[in-house]
């Protein structure tokens, strides 16, 4: 069996680590498998270095297409014109997508057209919000993909409820959970942790990204003083990516306890995650990673494709309007936080269920 894995952005790189390190394991039995990472390079990010893939123990990419920013059609269109001539180069029987960047997307379209399997890893996760480009990227994806690898009964649900059979859809658990429970043992303190007089559950992380939240200075400041004033002088710590800095220069935010720094690599990031008092972000990924650590998670946001991690985890939607932040805050501060559990198969053999089940495909 030969297929091409497919990563767009760093956070894919932790989703498809785990399945590599099973193709292996499958491999040093009997060799199985051959596959070919290609990395489009849509997000350049000078941490996804050598250093980054020695962290999750990964090769170096085989392609990087290098296909760099731009507008959604134009990098859409540049993907899809450089990973078609890689897939005529290199044929193969599948192509394995992650997520739900633009790479997914163009990635399952160039490949289907070339009249090859797709699978998709995280398939049938909704948000329902048309106005994020990543919701149409999962619709554009399960819309064409051959095998489903889910992360949630709710993921099963909304792919049936768009007229998917039972059959293709495999209920597998999530990747990135495997990677986080492979690696919580080898996470490694920051050095700000110490400069910055850090203790275990006394400090709060805050990520943001989106644009919706970041882009508009005023919305960001209620934001910012919003959770600095809700804090209870608690050290926040901001990592945030070097456009998001450029904004908070503008913004005069004068706090003592408020700590804006440099992204981290993933064992940093998710050792201060761990120890943290909590965390307030907008990100998806995060939530499923704080639901398995059992750390109160705020959201940022009016909607998640991820809503296991409010059902049955520790994050709650919170909303965009900054005067909802106080309540919450004070909840976890007042110990009437939920405590959360751990969805079904995220049990970090999601891997092993996902290569078993591709083993079994007759191409």
């Amino acid at each position: 069996m030969n297929i091409t894995i497919i990563a767009g952005a760093r956070p894919n790189f932790m989703k498809i680590a785990p399945i590599i390190h099973q193709i292996h394991s499958v491999n040093q039995k009997r060799k199985k498998i051959s596959f070919r990472l290609v990395h489009t390079g849509q997000h350049y990010d000078k941490k996804l270095s050598g250093t980054f893939f020695e962290e999750l123990n990964i090769p170096n990419p085989d392609k990087n297409l290098g296909v760099g920013s731009g507008s959604q059609a134009a990098q859409t269109a540049a993907i899809m014109t450089a990973f078609e001539k890689e897939l005529l180069e290199y044929p193969a029987d599948l192509v394995l997508v992650v997520g739900d960047v633009t790479s997914t997307m163009a990635c399952a379209i160039v490949a289907k057209k070339m009249n090859t399997k797709v699978a998709h890893v995280e398939g049938g996760i909704r948000s329902f919000d048309l106005s994020m480009p990543e919701e149409i990227n999962r619709m554009v994806t399960d819309a064409i993909t051959d095998y489903f690898y889910v992360t949630s009964e709710i993921a099963i649900e909304n792919l049936k409820n768009i007229g998917i059979k039972g059959d293709a859809i495999i209920f597998v658990g999530n990747t990135m959970i495997d990677t986080l429970i492979s690696n919580i043992g080898k996470l490694k303190k920051p050095k700000i942790y110490d400069s910055l007089n850090l203790c275990s559950k006394k400090y709060i992380v805050l990520t943001m990204h989106r644009p919706a939240n970041v882009d508009e200075e005023a919305k960001l400041k209620l934001f910012l003083q919003e959770i600095i004033k809700s804090s209870r002088g608690v050290p926040i710590v901001f990592p945030a990516h070097p456009r998001t800095k450029q904004i908070l220069a503008k913004l005069n935010i004068d706090a003592k306890n408020f700590h804006v720094v440099d992204p981290f690599g993933y064992l940093e990031f998710n050792y201060l995650v761990k120890k943290s008092f909590c965390v307030i972000t907008d990100s998806g990924g995060i939530t499923e990673e704080t639901t398995y650590m059992k750390i109160p998670c705020l959201t940022l946001r009016d909607n998640t494709e991820r809503p296991e991690t409010v059902t049955l985890g520790t994050n709650e939607l919170v909303g965009t309007n900054p005067k909802n932040i106080r309540k919450a805050i004070d909840q976890i501060f007042e110990g009437k936080w939920k405590e959360g559990s751990i969805p079904k198969f995220w049990d970090g053999k999601t891997s092993e269920r996902i290569i078993n089940h591709l083993l079994s495909i007759e191409f």
